[in-house]
């Protein structure tokens, strides 16, 4: 019995492709300390795992391409 993964490729690509420009969005207009709580949030943070997450999205963009450069 074989089990699939629910997710596909272009799934996971567009995944990351949304959830990076959600977090750089947040980390540039969100205030340092945010609301009435005590979250501190930490920016840089924020925007590294934004950053990560849009460098693995152009890593999955460079795998879709070559594999549409390399099919005959």
């Amino acid at each position: 019995m074989k089990v699939q993964f629910p997710l596909t490729f272009w799934d996971l690509s567009l995944w990351l492709a949304i959830t990076a420009i959600i977090l750089l969005a947040t980390a540039e207009l969100i205030s340092p300390y945010y609301g009435k709580t005590n979250l501190i949030v930490e920016k840089g943070r924020l925007r590294q795992a934004a950053l990560l997450l849009g460098i693995l999205f152009m890593i999955t963009v460079i795998i879709r391409i070559y594999g549409i450069i390399t099919t005959p």
